[in-house]
């Protein structure tokens, strides 16, 4: 069993199937579920829901630690980048978005907390206009469940719009396509600074291998009760040089904006574009969702950004793992013809986002497959 796996999260997210027949998709096997807007047949409509995932403990440790109510400010960037990142992969264009606000009233200050994830949410809409990307806020809904939380969740639905001859489908993923990565860590034109590269996903894990197990005896509410957990060495305020900040601080960094250079691309290269990928629950092996009979291979990519390593030596966890665990520094991924890929770089890189080739597409005969080079290893995932 996965080191994650037995922290109670399964990544392969399995029973979800039993959705399958009841959902109204058009097109099957999308990033996205599409369906038909009934008022103009030539258009497809997106809904989609996600959360910050189980980053906001992190930030209700801060708060508990530091007495600020300014590290729940983020987890707006988290949840609505989860979703609009996600949207985009299908080639929508983003229309609005309702917050749903979750939590424990027992131990969190209402209005601290809300005043927080209001600001981060104007200024995330502020910073993607600055973008060409508008997206109206159309409010939302806060519930006090002090009797089903332990401490918080904070979620977003999404609504986007496209033309059904424009989705990006898979379909046209095809042997002799390039994998072009964009990094999830540093500084660019979309963050407010330096990033981690964590992202939104692996977390429950993360602060288990990283955060001493002194916060479970004194908050209790921040986790189930034993199988593993808080087994690290540090506290929140340490300085890691190895991270160039605080743990906390690495921990809580947003989950980056790949909606306005993905925009960006579709509006340069259209139907160019084979697929995007956003890494996020699933890591590096997110892409064998997409495409029939493909062999994807990763074997250039980069050095993962530093938080991996800290994560991966401390947990003493397995490199295959990692990579299905953790975007491991690349977050959104493109699938283009050879002739593209200067252009998906260049527009990356516009933004202020590392980007390079990190892998190739090839057939197979029957389910799709990943490989990815890990330290001169080759590492095989199937569907």
């Amino acid at each position: 069993m996965s080191r994650y796996k037995d922290l109670g999260v399964d990544v392969s997210k399995k029973g979800i199937e039993s959705f399958t027949t009841g959902i109204d998709n058009l097109v099957p096997g999308a990033f996205c579920v599409v369906h038909r807007d009934s008022y103009n047949p030539k258009l497809g409509m997106v809904v989609h829901t996600d959360s910050a995932g189980s980053k906001p403990i992190q930030a209700y440790l801060m708060y508990r630690e530091m007495g600020e109510a300014k590290w729940f400010r983020g987890l707006a960037q988290d949840a609505l980048a989860m979703n609009i990142n996600d949207i985009v992969c299908v080639g929508a264009d983003p229309v609005s978005f309702v917050d749903y606000v979750a939590f424990n009233t027992l131990v969190i200050e209402r209005v601290k907390l809300l005043d927080a994830l209001a600001q981060g949410f104007i200024d995330s809409k502020e910073r993607l206009k600055k973008e060409d990307v508008s997206i109206a806020f159309a409010g939302g809904e806060t519930a006090d469940l002090p009797d089903l939380l332990r401490t918080l969740d904070v979620c977003v639905t999404i609504v986007g719009r496209v033309a059904l001859n424009k989705v990006i489908t898979g379909g046209s993923i095809k042997p002799g396509d390039i994998i072009v990565g964009m990094r999830s860590g540093g500084r660019s034109r979309l963050d407010n600074g330096d990033n981690s590269g964590i992202m939104s996903n692996g977390h429950t894990l993360a602060r288990s291998c990283l955060l001493k197990p002194e916060y479970l005896e004194k908050y209790p509410e921040l986790s189930h009760p034993g199988r593993g957990r808080f087994t690290g060495r540090y506290h929140i305020e340490d300085k890691i040089d190895e991270i160039d900040s605080t743990v906390g601080e690495a921990l809580l960094s947003p989950t980056r904006f790949y909606a306005p250079l993905a925009l960006k691309m579709l509006k340069s290269l259209g139907s160019g574009i084979h697929a995007f990928v956003h890494n996020t629950g699933g890591g590096q092996t997110k892409i064998l969702r997409l495409g029939k009979g493909i062999k994807y291979v990763k074997d250039t990519l980069p050095e993962p950004d530093p938080i991996f390593n800290l994560i991966q030596r401390e947990g003493q966890i397995n490199m295959k793992e990692m990579y299905q665990d953790f975007n491991m520094g690349i977050g959104f991924e493109a699938l283009v013809a050879p002739s593209n890929v200067e252009e998906v770089i260049k527009i990356s890189e516009s933004f202020g986002v590392e980007a390079m080739t990190i892998g190739r597409c090839e057939r197979v005969l029957g389910e799709n497959e990943l490989r990815i080079n890990i330290q001169g290893k080759t590492v095989t995932y199937s569907q």
